[in-house]
C-alpha cells in the first residue's frame, strides 16, 4: 500500500478530493489529510459541515481499511514538513490558482505548501488538480513552472468518451486518472476501447 498525502485546497471541485480520500481508505492506503482554511469554507459550501477530527472524517468517508491522519495546516512540526518523512505521493484536489502560485513561487506559509515543496525537492509525485477556467497568463506560467519542476498538472476535465450516465461516473473517471498518475492502479477510469 502507498502512503498518500491528500490536501483539500480552497477551490471548487471538492467532490474530487472527497472521492479520492474515500477510495484510498477503502482500498487500504494510509492517508495524511490536510485542509486549507479556504478549503474548509468551500467544503461547507459544496458538501456540508466539515467533519471534526480523524474519527469524524473516517465516519464521513465510510471507514475503510486504510489509516487516516489529519494534520492541522499551521503545524510546521508535522512530519510532513520534512523530507526525512517518506510519503509516496501528494495530491491537492481541488487546488486553487492561489495555492498553485504560492507553490510555484516556493512559498511555504502553511503545511500544504511546505509539503508540496518537500514532494518537489524529494522528486516524489505531486498531482495538482485544478478547476479554474479560463486561465490567464499568470496561471499558465505558474502551471508550466510547476510542470518543469516535476509536478503533475491535472485540470479537472473528465472524459466523456465512455458515455457517463451520472456525475459520480465523471468524478470517478477523473479520480481514476489521478490515481494512475501517482502510480496506483484502479478501475475507476475506463480504458478507451478504440474504434
Amino acid at each position: 500500500m502507498k502512503r498518500i498525502v491528500v490536501a483539500l485546497g480552497g477551490a471548487s471541485g471538492m467532490v474530487y478530493g472527497v472521492r479520492l480520500l474515500s477510495w484510498l481508505l477503502k482500498n487500504g492506503h494510509p492517508v495524511d489529510l490536510l485542509v486549507s482554511e479556504t478549503g474548509t469554507e468551500v467544503f461547507e459550501l459544496e458538501v456540508g459541515p466539515q467533519p471534526e477530527g480523524e474519527s469524524g472524517w473516517r465516519k464521513f468517508l465510510g471507514g475503510g481499511k486504510g489509516r487516516l491522519k489529519v494534520h492541522p495546516v499551521d503545524n510546521f512540526n508535522s512530519p510532513l514538513a520534512s523530507g526525512s518523512s517518506v510519503r509516496d505521493a501528494m495530491v491537492i484536489a481541488p487546488c486553487s490558482m492561489g495555492l498553485i502560485g504560492r507553490i510555484a513561487g516556493g512559498v511555504s506559509s502553511n503545511l500544504i505548501e511546505r509539503c508540496a515543496d518537500v514532494m518537489l525537492k524529494e522528486r516524489r509525485p505531486l498531482a495538482l488538480v485544478f478547476r479554474e477556467s479560463p486561465l490567464n497568463l499568470i496561471h499558465i506560467e505558474n502551471l508550466g513552472r510547476l510542470n518543469r519542476a516535476g509536478a503533475i498538472v491535472m485540470p479537472a476535465a473528465p472524459g466523456f468518451y465512455f458515455r457517463p450516465e451520472s456525475v459520480e461516473e465523471l468524478v470517478d473517471g477523473m479520480v481514476g486518472r489521478v490515481l494512475k498518475e501517482i502510480g496506483i492502479e484502479n478501475k475507476l477510469e475506463k480504458e478507451w476501447p478504440g474504434k
